[in-house]
């Protein structure tokens, strides 16, 4: 038996994870778009590392789209098996992939205009719309905490990751040739303690091969408490100060759901400014609804404000944007504002319009809310790099640059060693780490040697390891 690691490996985008059992059933743990610097993204995504015609089945631990947004292009590449997943993350993956392809395809397009007048070769999107449409029947939903059989030597196993709605740990028993069974749990993403919207990440059975994602492995998160207060004092000093516009990048599943309640609350509270808030992603708005949609995997204190406020993802001044023209017309916009856009690493879609026409003037501010991949646009302006590239345009950065890491869907490192905290780490044979940058893994790996897990292995893109 053994494993091979095609993505997420000492980076954090492009989750892909392939086990191959001792009768050469091969499963692959998520299969996450490459995000970042777009010509390395899209080599790296063009470049499998693997056969998708030799994968028997797929395990999705999550939606968001550096873990299920090559799905279309693995069937289009000759991928025939099933897709296991929870009803959530389904729900999830159907909005999140057709807006991919519409974004990749819309990308294309306007970037094959400039290509074609200067007289280079075209590009072409991963996937279409089509190729999501042909995706779908592959995926098969499977509920938290039952043991589903996928075949008689697969058994598999969601917990609750407290990530997103839906996001799960995959807990597998993988039978070996002399019958005896390998436990492996493949984190995906975990969530943080405490979250506003969701359950906190749950305890998972004892493993033997850990596979888990160290995106924060050597940080410590501001008290999520926090989060409101911080919130409010950036669009004062914006829209109110400044008289500027504020301009946050983020991910359409969680993270806006997450600033949607907090400005919910702050309004409830009668803090919040009367000013106009924009969800300008018609992505953001789907999400809510599938959001609203699984209320069990709703934590007790929303249903608490609940009682209150049914209605918490939305609010008075509250302006959700669906065509492409009404946002255009917010960068005409003369009075101060706060427009919330995806993506959260500032790589695709509206929000890169809107940095690109606001990123010059010093009264406006963009708001960086979570991870950003250091080679994206968010990744690049979280450094304090003052030229940028946008759709091929440079651009001065004269707009201030702020980041909020309390809203991260991520855990810390504390949150990640008391996620840990429930295995005896004497079982425990190898322990990965993937979804991180390498200087973070190392040190991540100093704290979980002093919690008392010896083998920890930080893999290299597409390294196998027997297991």
């Amino acid at each position: 038996m053994n494993i091979s690691f095609h993505g997420a490996a000492r980076v954090v985008t492009g989750s892909k994870h392939v086990i191959q059992l001792d009768n050469n059933k091969r499963i692959l743990l998520d299969c996450g778009m490459f995000q970042g610097h777009p010509q390395e993204a899209d080599r790296l995504n063009r470049d499998w590392g693997f056969d998708p015609s030799q994968i028997d089945y797929l395990v999705l631990s999550h939606a968001h789209i550096d873990h299920c947004g090559l799905i279309p292009k693995l069937v289009k590449d000759g991928y025939k098996g099933k897709i296991f997943c929870t009803p959530a993350t389904l729900d999830m993956s159907k909005i999140l992939l057709f807006d991919s392809a519409r974004i990749q395809e819309g990308d294309a397009h306007f970037l094959n205009k400039r290509l074609a007048r200067q007289n280079k070769a075209l590009i072409e999107s991963l996937y279409t719309e089509e190729d999501v449409e042909v995706a779908l029947p592959h995926f098969v939903t499977v509920d938290y905490n039952k043991p589903f059989q996928i075949d008689e030597n697969i058994e598999l196993l969601f917990t609750d990751a407290g990530h997103i709605i839906g996001s799960a740990v995959v807990n597998l028993k993988l039978k070996r040739k002399d019958g005896s069974n390998t436990r492996l749990t493949f984190t995906g993403d975990v969530g943080r303690y405490g979250d506003d919207i969701i359950n906190s990440p749950q305890k998972f059975p004892q493993a033997d091969i850990i596979i888990c994602e160290s995106t924060y492995g050597d940080k410590l998160h501001e008290p999520s408490e926090l989060s409101a207060k911080k919130l409010l004092d950036i669009i004062v000093d914006t829209c109110l100060k400044k008289r500027g516009t504020l301009i946050i990048p983020a991910f359409s599943v969680g993270r806006t759901q997450e600033i949607i309640y907090t400005l919910s609350r702050l309004q409830s509270d009668k803090l919040l400014p009367p000013l106009d808030f924009f969800i300008d992603s018609p992505l953001s708005l789907e999400a809510t609804e599938v959001t609203k949609n699984h209320p069990e995997c709703f934590n007790e204190h929303l249903k608490e404000f609940m009682k209150k406020d049914p209605t918490p993802f939305d609010f008075k001044n509250l302006h959700y944007i669906k065509d492409v023209e009404g946002s255009k017309e917010l960068n005409d916009r003369e009075t101060p504002c706060v427009i919330i856009s995806a993506s959260g690493m500032a790589d695709a879609g509206r929000v890169k319009h809107h940095i690109a026409h606001n990123i010059g003037d010093s009264r406006n501010t963009i708001l960086l809310v979570g991870y950003c991949e250091p080679n994206s646009l968010g990744g690049r302006l979280a450094a304090g790099i003052k030229d940028v590239t946008i759709f091929g345009e440079p651009f001065k950065v004269s707009a201030e640059i702020k980041q909020l890491h309390s809203f991260s869907a991520h855990g810390d490192y504390e949150d990640l060693c008391d996620f840990l905290a429930c295995q005896d780490p004497k079982e425990v044979k190898k322990l990965f780490l993937v979804h991180g940058e390498y200087d973070v893994q190392q040190v991540f790996r100093s704290k979980l040697i002093k919690k008392g897990f010896a083998e920890i292995e930080i893999p290299q893109m597409h390294q196998q390891y027997s297991i």
